[in-house]
């Protein structure tokens, strides 16, 4: 537990001060009270339950007036609550490597599997948007309720060539905030094939150009900050087209935006044939994580679609119950108010009066 207020906390200084008090007023009492009567009459008036009794209303004002003090201090602690996210945005690698089969069946199939399970243990109240990057990125489906639409976006992606993480982080985050202005990167080229075809081109860049994201021009919030969605992010590659993921990532990070990344396929990495030439191909996991930690959110790595489906079911559980750091001053203001009250009460029946 913490306080965000803790210069407030000298306040309990008063505490042992109004106890010392307490027992300087009773013995005086008591000592006046003997002067002018029977000793004998006083101690059988004051029996062990009398004496213990008259105790118990001070002590547990004196407890309310602690938990009182600790709610001016703003106490905090890490709290599991039901998440509030309502939009996730899942931004998936359709690169050329997709097509390696070193993950049974392919690459690409089990990534769709593992994504159908996933939307569909999702809260019916959760907004789920899909983003294809390779080449270019793409918003394949802008978040939506729709599930059936959802899947239908996930059937139609496809292979294609380059590499583009940064590229589909950016969309990721225009799909979040689409009346931003964020540069997605400067080549506008297509797609081939359905996914093209279908959805709509948002950006990237050629290989061997890889234009880095401007900042944004409104103040940065805090890593992490913005609670209402996520992007979570699955690779396969290393970036060789788009912008600059590590770029990417600060833009995310200053809108408080979390990127969960994904590093899938296997250790050896895979080879993949395309247009007569056989290319070996591995995971960038150092970008990946890096790209996770400026956001402040988490890398996994999933190495077979079973692992992919797993990881995917944890970040389940993340997102509908959510352990966060909560101001808990209510519940401390709470109990102090029930101590005052129970302590009047009290006073009142066993003695008629409040002091």
């Amino acid at each position: 537990m913490s306080f965000l207020a803790a210069q407030m906390l000298w306040f309990l200084a008063a505490v042992p001060v109004l106890l010392a008090g307490y027992v300087f007023v009773l013995r005086y009492r008591t000592r006046v009270a003997l002067r002018y009567a029977n000793l004998g009459l006083v101690k059988q008036a004051q029996g062990p339950g009398n004496r213990l009794r008259r105790h118990i209303p001070p002590a547990l004002f004196l407890l309310g007036l602690t938990f009182l003090i600790a709610a001016l201090a703003r106490p905090a602690a890490l709290v599991t609550l039901p998440s509030q996210r309502e939009t996730i945005i899942l931004s998936m690698d359709v690169s050329g490597s997709m097509r390696a089969s070193d993950v049974s069946p392919k690459r690409i199939t089990a990534a769709q599997v593992a994504a159908r399970d996933f939307i569909a243990e999702q809260p019916p109240g959760a907004r789920i948007g899909l983003v294809a990057f390779s080449t270019s990125a793409m918003e394949m489906q802008a978040p939506t309720l729709n599930r059936e639409d959802l899947l239908a976006a996930v059937d139609r992606l496809e292979p294609q060539r380059f590499t583009a993480v940064g590229s589909g982080i950016l969309v990721a985050l225009k799909s979040i905030f689409p009346d931003a202005d964020i540069d997605v990167g400067g080549f506008r080229g297509d797609m081939r094939g359905d996914a093209g075809r279908q959805g709509r081109n948002l950006g990237g860049a050629p290989l061997g150009q890889a234009p880095k994201a401007a900042p944004e021009a409104p103040l940065p919030v805090a890593p992490g900050s913005y609670k209402n969605a996520i992007i979570i992010l699955m690779s396969d590659g290393s970036t060789n087209a788009g912008a600059d993921p590590v770029e990417a990532a600060r833009i995310a990070a200053n809108k408080g935006v979390r990127v969960f990344t994904v590093g899938f396929g296997t250790e050896g990495g895979g080879v993949v044939e395309f247009e007569g030439r056989t290319m070996q191909v591995r995971l960038d996991e150092d970008t990946l994580k890096q790209v996770a930690d400026i956001t402040r959110g988490a890398y996994f790595r999933a190495s077979s679609g079973a692992d992919l489906k797993q990881i995917y079911k944890t970040l389940t559980t993340k997102l509908v119950m959510e352990t966060q750091k909560t101001e808990i001053t209510a519940l401390f203001a709470g109990v102090a108010v029930v101590l005052t009250a129970v302590a009047a009460l009290l006073s009142m029946l066993w003695f008629g009066r409040l002091a």
